[in-house]
């Protein structure tokens, strides 16, 4: 085993199969999670992500090749295997093609499904050699789902020596991630050195990236390594890389080819040896369309690229951000503040957040800066927004297309309150029930999972 009691979400829809398959994986060590469709694998998946995913391929409903593009969608590192008593050599090709990790045909081999359980569960559980599994990623706080598979990701990519561009909004949390991708590689005991590209000046951000030699311009009275050098060993984070100036980008470009550097003012070049990491909310194929960045240049950074969602599209981790910084923040302040009240913490969930979470920050230090008392009232939230919060779309109003999404975050951040749900989506309890029962969700898997 690679990993210490892995659990696995076995999906068919006949019962003496299920507990079958049930009964040799558990024999082997797996915890082992049991849905009897796809619908109802993908409520469970909502609430908690497995090691890997086994299905049957022919399903009443959703079968497992749809159960895998569902799954696909939102969690591509998860590895999906289907069993089938139909299978055939193209059904097999087209599987593995499509990302599927596994084919097996029943009545299937016991220790060839063992072996593929096994490859899978290597391959999935990636780990950080010598370090508390969590510690490269402490400094990010979310229960979200999106965020958990992006970090995966993240997590996966970091092994590797690979380039990396992070695209998301202003405030999402871009250099964050770029650091917790630093502590869970190779190069963790490295220097991680940062520098804003659009902060600088051209004529400074040269000297700043390549480093000067001693009187190379009026004021370098001595030589000056630049970061390329200082981040030798490590990672370098480029942040807003879409606005790095077009008369640099050959320069840069050569260094990341070539893994040299030729200082300001210097005959001679140093060789570097840095990891990139890039960061942008720019468009950048918009960019290179308009001809502001190299064609050359965007290949060799996005090898890998990494989207940041919107705070509004994480609505889930408000209340648990929220708190963070005020525990944080009242500690730091010696302030009172203690928690929210319900209001308050209504008002937060339901703001629009166009600074994401910067600007969650920003609003909770000011409330906890003007606060009083241990709770924190929902006129102070709404003075720091300076504006009426923005309401959740309700459910009349929500595409059907998102209905699944909406009840998931609601859930989630109401830790499977169905009473404080309902009344959040604007719905009765007998009317979000059947809303629930129709996306297959269970309340009770979410309060667990919060426990």
């Amino acid at each position: 085993m690679t990993d210490s009691n892995p659990e696995i979400l076995l999906v068919d829809d006949d019962p003496d199969l299920l507990q079958l398959i049930n009964l040799r994986l558990s024999a082997a060590g797996y915890q082992v999670r049991t849905a009897e469709s796809g619908e109802q694998a993908l409520g469970q998946l909502a609430v908690r992500r497995p090691h890997l995913v086994i299905t049957d391929l022919r399903m009443a409903g959703m079968d497992g090749l749809a159960l895998f593009e569902r799954i696909h969608a939102t969690q591509p590192s998860l590895p999906v295997i289907i069993l089938t008593a139909h299978g055939t050599i193209p059904d097999a090709v087209a599987a593995t093609r499509r990302g599927v990790f596994g084919f097996l045909t029943k009545p299937f081999d016991a220790k060839e499904l063992l072996a593929q359980v096994e490859q899978a569960i290597r391959l999935s559980a990636v780990s950080s050699e010598n370090k508390p599994a969590d510690e490269w990623r402490a400094g990010i706080i979310t229960c979200s789902h999106t965020m958990e598979e992006l970090l995966r990701q993240a997590q996966l990519v970091a092994s590797s020596d690979a380039s990396v561009l992070i695209n998301g909004d202003s405030g999402t949390g871009k250099e964050l991630l770029a650091q917790a991708i630093h502590k869970a590689s190779p190069r963790s005991r490295g220097p991680f050195q940062a520098i804003n590209c659009a902060a600088i000046p051209e004529h400074l951000l040269e000297s700043e990236l390549f480093g000067h030699a001693k009187g190379a311009f009026s004021g370098a009275i001595s030589a000056h390594k630049g970061l390329f050098q200082a981040a030798s060993g490590g990672t370098l984070f480029l942040d807003e890389i879409g606005d790095m100036p077009l008369a640099l980008q050959p320069k840069l470009l050569r260094a990341l080819q070539e893994r040299v550097v030729r200082p300001v003012g210097s005959t001679e070049t140093v060789p570097v040896d840095v990891r990139i990491i890039s960061a942008t909310h720019h468009d950048l194929a918009e960019r290179l369309r308009e001809g502001a960045m190299r064609q050359d240049l965007y290949y060799r950074l996005n090898v890998v690229s990494l989207r940041l969602p919107a705070l509004a599209e994480r609505r889930e981790d408000i209340p648990l951000l929220s708190t963070y910084f005020l525990q944080h923040l009242s500690a730091r302040d010696r302030k009172s503040a203690r928690t929210f009240a319900p209001d308050a913490m209504e008002t937060l969930v339901n703001a629009p957040w166009p600074g994401n979470v910067r600007q969650l920050l920003n609003v909770v230090e000011q409330s906890v800066a003007l606060s009083t008392t241990e709770m924190i009232p929902q006129s102070l939230v709404q003075q720091a927004l300076r504006d009426d919060a923005q309401r959740i779309t309700s459910l009349d109003e929500a595409r059907r297309a998102f209905e699944y999404d909406y009840l998931v975050r609601l859930l989630k951040t109401t830790s499977g309150n169905v009473t404080q749900a309902a009344r959040m989506a604007h719905r009765n309890r007998t009317e979000f029930y059947k809303l629930l029962q129709r996306h297959h969700l269970t309340p009770a898997l979410f309060k667990a999972e919060k426990a």
